[in-house]
């Protein structure tokens, strides 16, 4: 299995961007894809998640409302829209996958397959 995430960028304080997890060498029928980031200095933190049924997104709370999850099975595509982006947005971001569907889990042990990471930077 293999995750490729893409999408990252250098954007001035309140612009948006779109990354995306593209997902091969399987199509999974369960279980739930997430982003995480990782800035400079700290530790890899959940940012959104969505169960491969869409019917559980989670999000964390800084990015709520700024935030949105989604994905297109046909492509085996999860996507993060980010709005409204603020420079403490600064991180690289990782795609994760995880066998389990019941909900989105915010650890990172959880994961079962990662993304090499995009890097996306806002200045203020």
């Amino acid at each position: 299995v293999q995750l490729q995430a893409y999408g990252g960028g250098l954007v001035q304080a309140g612009a948006s961007l779109r990354l995306s997890c593209a997902v091969s060498g399987r199509t999974f029928s369960d279980g739930a894809v997430s982003w995480f980031r990782q800035a400079p200095g700290k530790e890899r933190e959940f940012v959104g998640g969505i169960t491969v049924s869409g019917g559980t997104v989670r999000y964390e709370a800084s990015v709520k409302g700024r935030f949105t999850m989604y994905r297109d099975g046909a492509k085996n595509t999860a996507y993060l829209q980010m709005n409204s982006l603020k420079p403490e947005d600064t991180a690289v971001y990782y795609c994760a996958v995880t066998r389990i569907s019941i909900t989105v889990p915010e650890l990172v042990t959880f994961y079962d397959y990662w993304g090499q990471g995009t890097e996306v930077t806002v200045s203020s």
